[in-house]
């Protein structure tokens, strides 16, 4: 008999020859049964020596031991577990998961079986490797993990439809149970107004592209002080005067909401009154656009037409004032203008009174025609003289008179001169005089040109202010309405939902910001 092989054999011959160290009690006989085992552990070991050739990896080789347990085979080794699936057609290769590793009982299997139509084995079953158990207690951690997190996610539903119920759910359904069931309903009544000018013809002194810029600008600012007047506590105090605003909105059948309480005071109507009149401006088209909202159709014209009329008093009161400013100025230059006129006169007719002289022309012009003609006279007596004179004896008797003739001649000439620049004893001469006279004339001609141009202004004044002249024309007369129009109960609600929405998202923003600032 040979001696044993000192070399210890390895996992894989083991496996490979499980029965080469038995005795089979025929020594070197062949069993006739056992000829076939011997035939298939050779094919086994080469193939597990073909597989070991191979060379596959450490990670290869646990995946193939993963997947032969997942399949229910019991491989004596790695290569062994390649080798039972290959030759079960499966890639021992194939990737399988942590989950996949725990094989599920089949509830339709036989108690006492491992497999499907498997009998079980009569031997206790081995225990799983450690790796195995290790993997095992991993997918388990995960299970638990994932639990734990499908817990946490179905809290934080339940708390986010908590929340959102409370915060916007709740307060929308209030809202729409208000507005459906409990809010008033009002009835609008609408209308359109425009402040046009009496002749939109530009005067002389405002013709141009500048009158019609200046006169729209007029209507501009008429209407924007129109609009700002309705909106006044003033407005509101006359229509509350006259129609009773306080009372309507007072009335018992009105909602709490919107009605006045008995103790409301004047800054809640006027707040009341703000909210149900709506009035605006559109520079565009120049139109003023108003809505007055009331608990009934025949109170809300009502309060359109007294607010009309509101708007046309207060055009007329604007345009009443711009006229009587225009025409007061032009009075008063013209008023001015007859008064210095009138003083002026009386200083002309006082100045020819003083000196007894209504026209210094004329004086002078008198004055002038004596004097011409006593100088004339007197070139008569000097040439009648001179012929005396040439005689050879001349008579001195008729000489005589001829010379007193002569001096009286220059005596009335020299006092008729003196009249024109002499004082008269009252400090007056005929030239001062009639200086005066001129320059009172003057005075006077002057004022009544200046007269003449006053009454002009006030002409054109007048003329101005007739083209100033604005009032109110309607475009949309008011008209009672058959349905309200508010409140609108959709609209409403959604909004509010938006609006706590928007509220509830800014929070939660917010609350998060300041609590990862605070963890960080």
């Amino acid at each position: 008999m040979k001696p044993r092989d000192k070399r210890q054999p390895t996992a894989t011959e083991d496996a490979a020859q499980p029965f080469e160290a038995a005795e089979d009690g025929f020594g070197q006989d062949v069993f006739p049964t056992a000829a076939g085992q011997r035939q298939a552990g050779g094919t086994v070991a080469e193939a597990l020596r073909a597989i070991e050739a191979e060379g596959l990896s450490a990670r290869q080789l646990r995946l193939a031991r993963r997947s032969a347990q997942k399949h229910d085979l019991r491989p004596t080794s790695d290569h062994d577990a390649v080798r039972l699936l290959r030759a079960r057609g499966i890639d021992p290769f194939l990737p399988t998961t942590l989950l996949e590793l725990v094989p599920a009982p089949d509830p339709t299997a036989p108690v006492g079986t491992s497999g499907p139509g498997k009998p079980a084995a009569p031997q206790a079953p081995l225990p799983p490797p450690p790796e195995v158990r290790v993997e095992q207690g991993h997918a388990a951690d995960i299970l638990r993990i994932q639990a734990d997190i499908r817990r946490r996610r179905r809290r934080n539903v339940i708390a986010l439809a908590t929340r959102l119920f409370l915060f916007v759910g709740l307060p929308t359904l209030i809202a729409g149970y208000y507005y459906y069931a409990m809010a008033t309903p009002l009835y609008a009544t609408k209308s359109e107004m425009v402040i046009q000018q009496a002749d939109n013809t530009p005067s002389i002194g405002t013709a141009g592209l500048g009158g019609m810029l200046g006169g729209a600008m007029e209507a501009n600012k008429d209407s924007i002080a129109v609009q700002g007047y309705l909106q006044s506590r003033e407005a509101m105090q006359r229509l509350d005067a006259e129609l009773g605003l306080r009372r309507v909105f007072s009335d018992p059948g009105i909602d709490p909401v919107q009605r006045l309480g008995p103790d409301a005071t004047e800054e809640d109507l006027y707040r009341l009154y703000k909210r149900n009149l709506k009035i605006a401006y559109d520079p565009t088209e120049g139109l003023i656009k108003m809505e007055v909202l009331a608990t009934t159709p025949q109170k809300s014209v009502d309060f359109s037409r007294a607010l009309i009329r509101y708007a046309e008093e207060q055009i007329d009161h604007l345009t009443q004032r711009k006229r009587e400013d225009q025409m007061q100025g032009a009075r008063a230059s013209f008023e001015d203008a007859e008064r210095k006129m009138a003083e002026a006169q009386a200083r002309l007719v006082d100045l020819q009174e003083r000196t007894n002289v209504v026209s210094s022309d004329v004086e002078m012009g008198l004055l002038t025609a004596q004097i011409g003609a006593l100088q004339t006279q007197l070139t008569q007596e000097r040439l009648s003289l001179e012929q005396m004179k040439a005689n050879a004896s001349p008579n001195r008797a008729r000489m005589e008179p001829v010379e007193r003739r002569i001096a009286t001649l220059q005596d009335q000439i020299a006092d008729l001169r003196g009249k024109l620049t002499r004082d008269d004893g009252a400090g007056r001469s005929l030239a001062r005089v009639q200086s005066d006279l001129l320059m009172a004339q003057s005075d006077v001609a002057t004022r009544q040109l200046m007269l003449s141009a006053a009454m002009g202004q006030v002409e054109t004044a007048r003329i101005e202010a007739n083209r100033q002249v604005r009032y109110l024309s309607l475009s949309v007369s008011p008209v009672a309405a058959d349905e309200p129009s508010s409140p609108r109960a959709f609209e409403n609600t959604l909004v509010t939902m938006l609006i706590f929405s928007g509220i509830y998202l800014m929070i939660s923003m917010t609350v998060a910001i300041l609590r990862e600032q605070v963890t960080a």
